[in-house]
């Protein structure tokens, strides 16, 4: 599905937007409907965790589906090691964000969290390809406003293309580019309404290249797209919950770069399934709530979506 030329997928929303129900397919003619990229959140009613880590509800575990849940539409998805980049923009100067963020993208492959993402893969048969554990951070660049303190999803695009084309980053279309916005800044398409970050493609100086928005939500919606201060491992709100946005974004855009791969017959990718779940958390040394360690820090990471054994939210494969 295309959106403004973009091709936007609904990523954490389960909200799908008026423009994107009308472009896809509906369920009732007997075909999945189509993801846009931002899709999965449910922002309005995100659940927040327990102030207690010792005494959390557990619903009944429900039974999975014989098929795993998720659907192959024959697609491509991302293999060997897939590289990623940094877009600061907006003013990020004296925050502790810059050190917690790279180190996730530093350390993410390679974690038996990022490993369940090896359970998809394209073609079939012998010809059968599955996502690798590898992924590299190949580097960062910032952006001071070019496009202004409220972006639409044109001049996101437009801000990956511009660091591209004046050599800041390289052309690589194995790579994910992130736009990570300071906490002064919006996107007007939903940012904190509909969606707490996006992944799509688009054609960018003759190649097609995949990106992601995520922004920092602590002063614009820190109970919809983060958890409370008590629950920042890493004592900055804002980047916590950029952490959590930036490994689901990265999973959708390995599974489904071109929103043509993996996806329930919702229109839900694998992120998706799994957006504000859990599971088992410990306690951080600063007392906070964290479920799994990257690197040199503890991070609090939603679940995702295992393609295999019946499908399931995990924090690990196997």
């Amino acid at each position: 599905m295309r959106l403004n030329n973009l091709g936007l997928a609904l990523t954490m929303c389960g909200i799908l937007t008026a423009a994107a129900n009308a472009q896809a397919v509906s369920p009732g003619n007997g075909h999945d409907v189509v993801p846009t990229g931002k899709g999965g959140w449910n922002l309005q009613g995100a659940p927040d965790l327990s102030p207690s880590l010792e005494k959390r509800a557990r619903k009944p575990p429900t039974p999975p589906p014989a098929n795993n849940g998720i659907n192959y539409h024959n697609g491509p998805v991302m293999l060997g090691t897939v590289n990623m980049y940094y877009i600061w923009y907006g003013d990020w100067s004296n925050n502790s964000a810059i050190d917690i963020l790279t180190n996730l993208a530093e350390s993410i492959g390679g974690t038996p969290w990022y490993n369940i993402n090896t359970t998809y893969y394209s073609g079939a048969g012998r010809q059968l390809k599955h996502v690798s554990n590898s992924v590299s951070y190949k580097g960062s660049t910032t952006d001071d406003y070019s496009r202004g303190k409220a972006l639409s999803d044109d001049d996101v695009r437009d801000i990956v293309a511009d660091a591209i084309t004046s050599g800041r980053l390289p052309k690589d279309t194995n790579g994910v580019y992130f736009v990570l916005t300071s906490q002064d800044v919006t996107e007007v398409s939903g940012f904190c309404s509909n969606y707490c970050g996006w992944h799509t493609y688009d054609k960018i100086n003759g190649s097609n290249l995949k990106f992601a928005f995520i922004g920092d939500a602590s002063t614009q919606c820190p109970n919809g797209c983060t958890r409370l201060r008590y629950h920042s491992p890493n004592d900055n709100i804002g980047a916590d919950g950029m952490a959590s946005v930036i490994a689901h974004e990265l999973s959708e855009a390995v599974t489904d770069p071109q929103l043509n791969a993996w996806y329930s017959g919702q229109g839900d990718e694998n992120a998706d399934k799994c957006a504000f779940k859990y599971g088992d958390i410990y306690t951080a040394p600063n007392g906070a709530g964290a479920n799994v360690q990257m690197g040199t820090r503890d991070y609090l990471i939603q679940q995702n979506w295992i393609n295999a054994g019946g499908g399931s939210c995990g924090l690990s494969y196997p």
